[in-house]
């Protein structure tokens, strides 16, 4: 029975989920579908034409409707926002996304609605092609640091909480130090958000510097 190229994505996506990015590979895939690596390949010729299909599939339900939010600045964080949403949704989701360049109608519409608001606010076409990819990279690795929270790294959240290790290093580190409430803050939320408003804000300088 002939399979097609959306139900090897859907069940790509799946599989990432239960072995994250290192171990999806394409005889795993191939097995998982019951299928002959060789009908894969068919579909998909290398693993990075695969990743580049899941990409545009983790956009599929992004920036399907306006964002219900008042002036560019909110709308563009809205979009931000969604994107971020969508890419926590699968395992290593923005591992997959990151490097790719996909041009397909998914990520156009996405790139389309971070744009759109930087060009009402006055943006020219470069600032505001550059502000979206920046605010696209900034998802990325935010979403790549949160998703890889681990049991270790809470481990060395408490230490600093008790004034371990780091604690008595005070002398040779004392703003890292002294702010150990907040680097291992796992309020993600209100975390991607602050970035999120001063990225937008340094956006709006400059386009107002540029007007």
């Amino acid at each position: 029975m002939a399979i097609q190229k959306d139900a090897v994505i859907a069940k790509a996506l799946d599989l990432l989920d239960e072995t994250g990015l290192d171990g999806l590979t394409m005889r795993r895939l191939a097995d998982a579908l019951e299928i002959k690596a060789a009908s894969l390949y068919w579909h998909f010729a290398s693993k990075q034409v695969l990743l580049d299909g899941m990409a545009d599939a983790l956009m599929q339900e992004v920036a399907r409707s306006a964002p219900a939010a008042d002036g560019w600045q909110q709308r563009l964080a809205a979009v931000a926002d969604e994107v971020r949403r969508a890419l926590l949704a699968r395992r290593d989701g923005a591992r997959v996304f990151a490097g790719t360049y996909v041009v397909s109608e998914n990520v156009m519409r996405v790139g389309e609605a971070m744009m759109a608001p930087l060009h009402a606010g006055g943006a020219n076409p470069r600032t505001a092609s550059w502000g979206a990819f920046s605010i696209m990279y900034y998802i990325l690795g935010f979403v790549i640091e949160e998703s890889g929270l681990s049991p270790e790294h809470l481990e060395n959240e408490e230490l600093m909480r008790r004034g371990g290790d780091f604690a008595r290093q005070d002398a040779m580190f004392p703003y890292l130090t002294g702010a150990r409430e907040h680097v291992f803050d796992t309020d993600f939320d209100t975390r991607f958000a602050f970035g999120l408003e001063a990225m937008i804000a340094g956006l709006a300088a400059r386009i107002a510097a540029e007007a």
